[in-house]
């Protein structure tokens, strides 16, 4: 007896003949459709491949890039313009304000240069005034016998229109002046005759034909003077006696009292 005579035997035991028929039987059926397979696939239609051309977005995205572009730079040009218009609106402003400023500040120094202006011909006008009637006052305390006993001479309505003439020496002289502290010359004239109830003519061309004409070698206190014709008569004063006269002579004498020779007369006339 072997060593192996009881060892079991580890190889498979054989198939039986059923099994192996039956899976030689499927293995010839897959065989057998595989063959019938083949021999119908070259009749069979080849499969059909269709192309579909998707549409070019090329076109159309290039336009709307290009609009979206556009619209951006137009945005920014009117953003620029906004921004420039109120840059020069600001700047204008900054400007109207300057000027407002600087045409009040002119206008208060010229203001205040008028008021100097005026405040210092005022004084000189105090200080022409006081000067010609202290003249006056001396001239007539120093022995002027002339002008005191033609004065003296005077009588009546006269005297009044002399001594009214007289109290306005040193006022300021204005053209179209009546009173009561600037005359012209017919002014003058006018207001000292209306002191006696006297209504004469305003203007120096009537008053040179208010009375009767005299001659300058026979006047009288009181006679109105005339330069210039009877009628055509430029300027009028009033003849006070002693060879002198007072008149609203010019804006730079003011009322004056005068001898005949600083401003020999044309004529004169006597309402008195």
């Amino acid at each position: 007896m072997s060593l192996t005579a009881h060892i079991p035997s580890h190889r498979k035991p054989r198939r039986s003949a059923p099994k192996s028929a039956l899976r030689a039987g499927v293995a010839g059926g897959v065989l057998s459709t595989i063959a019938v397979a083949g021999a119908a696939g070259p009749a069979q239609a080849e499969p059909v491949t269709q192309t579909i051309e998707m549409p070019t977005l090329t076109s159309g995205l290039s336009t709307a890039v290009a609009a979206s572009a556009e619209a951006t730079q137009q945005v920014a040009l009117d953003l620029e313009t906004q921004a420039q218009e109120d840059a020069a609106a600001t700047s204008a402003a900054k400007a109207a304000t300057k000027a407002k400023a600087e045409a009040v500040r002119k206008a208060e120094a010229k203001k205040k240069a008028e008021a100097a202006a005026k405040a210092k011909a005022e004084a000189a006008l105090r200080a022409s005034r006081s000067e010609a009637r202290t003249t006056l006052s001396t001239s007539s305390t120093s022995g002027s016998t002339a002008v005191a006993s033609s004065s003296s001479s005077a009588t009546g309505s006269a005297a009044s229109v002399v001594a009214f003439v007289q109290a306005q020496v040193g006022d300021a002289y204005v053209s179209g002046g009546t009173g009561p502290n600037s005359w012209d010359c017919s002014g003058l004239v006018q207001a000292a005759f209306r002191t006696v109830g006297v209504d004469l003519p305003r203007v120096s061309q009537a008053q040179s034909t208010a009375g009767t004409q005299v001659s300058l070698s026979n006047l009288q206190p009181g006679d109105i003077l005339y330069w210039g014709g009877a009628g055509s008569a430029y300027h009028v004063g009033v003849y006070v006696g002693g060879g002198q006269f007072v008149g609203a002579q010019n804006p730079s004498t003011g009322v004056v009292l005068r001898p005949l020779s600083y401003d020999p007369p044309s004529g004169a006339v006597r309402v008195l």
